[in-house]
């Protein structure tokens, strides 16, 4: 990456995390941005057989990737990973689309499903600013053994407690507590997990799994 300047990027790169607004189509930024998703190409280029590879490749791409973690193909990555730490035991399903401007952390456990994004990036409201393609970056954070449903979308700067279930094609705006079940656009908490969660796994349908 001869071309980039490493001073200016690792400046333009501080404010990428800060919060502040910031210009992301900077010269450095974008030839660093480029360099990350031929890594990226790359990856989703992989056999979906040679899955050592394949986790080569993740440990390569993302901040923290935990033992027994595991993302299907493709996957979609503004930074291929670079700002997105993940716990182990992690499942992501196809297509999920991580805009990682800034970190986003995932905890243990948590399983993710097909065509879930992940935003960290947002844009002024004022026409002014957005027309000069100002923006700015908040983390999201996810917590421990949560199912993020398919289709959902979670916002810039949303926490997401422990033991969380998101329904299928929620858009998570604000911060979920612990131990719930939310769903909806906006996303809400429809009720807390509790005792008929310890009988039934589904509907009517009781648990029955002798260890």
């Amino acid at each position: 990456m001869c071309l980039v300047n490493k001073k200016k990027l690792e400046q333009t790169k501080e404010v990428m995390h800060n919060g502040d607004l910031y210009l992301p189509n900077d010269t450095n930024l974008l030839i660093y941005q480029t360099f990350r998703l031929e890594k990226l190409r790359r990856f989703n280029k992989t056999c979906r057989l040679n899955i050592p590879k394949r986790i080569r490749w993740c440990k390569k791409m993302f901040a923290e990737f935990g033992e027994n973690s595991y993302i299907e193909l493709p996957f979609y990555s503004n930074f291929a990973g670079e700002h997105v730490h993940i716990g182990r035991d992690v499942y992501a399903n196809f297509n999920l689309t991580l805009v990682d401007d800034t970190h986003i952390y995932i905890g243990d456990y948590t399983m993710i499903g097909p065509n879930v994004i992940i935003a960290t990036a947002g844009h002024p409201v004022l026409p002014e600013l957005r027309e000069k393609m100002y923006q700015y970056n908040a983390p999201v954070h996810i917590g421990r053994n949560c199912w993020i449903g398919a289709g959902s979308i979670i916002l810039p700067g949303v926490t997401i407690g422990d033991n969380v279930v998101i329904g299928a094609g929620s858009v998570v705006t604000k911060d979920i507590e612990s131990n719930v079940v939310a769903v909806g656009n906006p996303c809400k908490v429809m009720r807390p997990v509790g005792e008929k969660d310890k009988e039934f796994y589904f509907k009517d349908r009781k648990i029955d799994i002798k260890e």
